[in-house]
């Protein structure tokens, strides 16, 4: 997985680029963009966190009792297991 400062992109034989998103470079110099929800990272009703990947057809990750903890699983799954396949 990338440093915290880094943006892993992947470009497609059409010249799609699929990336997690960050705020790393401007993402609009490279074209027009679509952009679209891979999780909801919401606090449960216990007060943990939880990163719902189902918008890419992830799983439930957690509970997790801080955020940020919440926000890296997500980033670390899409990375593994949306960004390259």
């Amino acid at each position: 997985m990338p440093a915290e400062d880094e943006i892993q992109m992947v470009v497609d034989p059409s010249g799609q680029i699929r990336c997690v998103y960050g705020e790393t470079i401007d993402l609009s110099e490279l074209g027009s963009l679509s952009c679209r929800l891979g999780s909801h990272v919401e606090p449960n009703k216990e007060g943990h966190w939880m990163a719902d990947l189902s918008p890419v057809g992830g799983p439930m990750l957690g509970p997790f009792t801080t955020r940020g903890a919440a926000l890296r699983a997500e980033v670390a799954w899409l990375h593994q297991h949306w960004l390259t396949s």
